[in-house]
């Protein structure tokens, strides 16, 4: 496997493991839409409605955040670090994940983890109602969280270094994938205009040189 099979391999878990979990959103619209129409409606509300759904929006938060790193969607100011060259972005980059991302993640899945065993331990429920459901899935999720954003970190600090060799940031998945598609839409359009396969292959271009960009190269968002 080489270096960028690597990367984009990180990406792929990241990216799926977020789209999954992006599915709980709807269970938490559906949840919320019910309980609506039993509060307003049946005039018969649910006690652990609450509880339920900040557990199902919290986990939905925690598994993403592995994706949102791999997408470099995280928020960041970087009205300087944009104006940087590449080596320099990669340079910051690396030192910023060795003193902070990772000793925070480290210590995010090294609580996660005594949280969610003595959870499962003592059978934990809310407190907040005196029905309310069980936590201790919810909190392994946390731990879980932890190590997929810290599989991810170790991808990102690889970009780094190969920046630091090159003087380029490596492609990302999701830069592959949208340059592909053009492709392919170019490749199976047989009537398609010379002026339109002209703009189609300038936006491949584009995407491909955005790519090398700071913009998609993704450094800790702290």
């Amino acid at each position: 496997m080489t270096i960028q099979q690597f990367l984009h391999a990180v990406d792929g878990v990241s990216t799926w493991v977020g789209k999954a979990a992006a599915w709980l959103i709807v269970v938490l619209m559906l949840l919320v839409c019910g309980e609506v129409f039993k509060r307003y409606v049946l005039n018969a509300p649910t006690a652990w409605i609450f509880d339920a759904s900040n557990m199902l929006y919290g986990s939905t938060f925690m598994l993403c955040g592995a994706y949102a790193l791999a997408q470099n969607a995280h928020v960041r100011g970087d009205f300087l670090y944009s104006s940087m060259r590449p080596r320099t972005q990669a340079s910051l980059d690396l030192v910023l994940y060795l003193l902070f991302f990772f000793p925070g993640i480290m210590a995010l899945i090294y609580a996660g983890y005594h949280y969610a065993a003595d959870s499962w331990r003592i059978g934990e429920h809310s407190s907040v109602t005196a029905d309310g459901p069980p936590i201790y899935p919810f909190k392994t999720i946390i731990p879980i969280a932890g190590v997929l954003v810290m599989l991810q970190g170790f991808a990102e600090v690889v970009r780094c270094i190969v920046c630091l060799k090159t003087g380029e940031w490596p492609s990302r998945l999701k830069d592959v994938n949208e340059i592909d598609v053009v492709e392919q839409q170019l490749a199976q359009s047989e009537h398609v205009d010379d002026e339109t396969r002209k703009l189609a292959i300038e936006k491949a271009k584009t995407i491909d040189e955005a790519a090398h960009q700071r913009g998609l190269g993704g450094g800790p968002q702290l």
